[in-house]
Formats: structure tokens, sequence, C-alpha cells
């Protein structure tokens, strides 16, 4: 595990759906709420809540809540371009970037996650735990995106599962 590199990680999926569904997917609370969070709420720098269907820019703010659990989740946009990159921040100092581009007829979604701390409380739950959860909803980001089927475990009666 010495040349395991702990601190930045990349997962890319191909989704048969145009760009900029994808991009839109990641930038408004309705969209983000389709398939990735319980609740998604964004803000502009006056604090101001966005409107559940407008999209974000670069200095919006977010909390982010999963199903089946208590912690919120808060970040900023760093940047959007409105059209192929997103970056934000994500657990603690952690930035997210967010890439698409098309090959064939599927848009590539591709997302790394870096700056990831090596304490080894970080090397659990970021390293391991985020590029696991991101696999997931990478998945389900496809499978709402291409058939309408949310994956998502909301029963909180069964804990832990690998969909929630």
């Amino acid at each position: 595990m010495k040349d395991f590199d702990w601190t930045q990680f990349t997962k890319r999926i191909a989704i048969k759906a145009p760009l900029n569904d994808m991009y839109n997917a990641w930038t408004s609370s309705n969209e983000l709420e389709k398939w990735f969070l319980k609740k998604a709420r964004f803000f502009d720098e006056k604090n101001q809540e966005l409107g559940l269907d407008i999209s974000v820019s670069p200095k919006t703010t977010y909390l982010w809540n999963w199903f089946l659990y208590e912690e919120t989740e808060k970040g900023e946009i760093t940047k959007a371009n409105g059209l192929d990159h997103l970056q934000f921040t994500f657990a603690g100092s952690c930035l997210v970037d967010v890439t698409f581009s098309r090959e064939h007829d599927h848009t590539i979604v591709e997302l790394k996650q870096s700056g990831i701390p090596l304490d080894d409380k970080s090397k659990q739950f970021i390293r391991l735990g985020c590029s696991s959860g991101w696999s997931f909803y990478l998945v389900n980001l496809k499978s709402v995106y291409e058939g309408g089927l949310d994956l998502r475990s909301k029963d909180e009666r069964l804990r832990p599962m690998i969909n929630n």
C-alpha cells in the first residue's frame, strides 16, 4: 500500500443522457434531490436561499443532507462554468471536480476528489468512505437519468446498506 494515493481518487461513468442534463443534475436543488440528496439548499453571497430550480454559480454555498444520516455537509461552489465543469469543497477542505464530456452517444461524468488529508481518520472516512459513496451515487445518477429508478434506500429500519 506504499504506492497507494491516499490524497485523491477519480471516478468515471458513461450515462446515455444529454451533457446539459448531466450538468444540471449537479447544479440545482431539485435535480440533486432526484439522485443524490434528501435535501439540498444553496445560498448566494448575501446568504439568501436560491430557488430549488436555480443553478449555482461560484461563491454559492450549500447545506446538504442525505437520507438516514443526521450530518449536514457544508461547503462552497468554487467553479461553475454553466457547461461542463463544476468544483466544490467537500468533506472539510477537499475539492471535488466534476467534468462532463461527450463520447459517442454518452455523457462521461468524471468526478475527482482531491486534497484528502493523510491522517488515519481521513484515510478511512474520506478516501475510502467517499470513494465508495461516490461510486454508488454515480451509479444512481445513471439509473435515475437513464431509466427513472432511484436506487437509494430511504427506510430507516434498514441500515447500513450500500445504497444509503
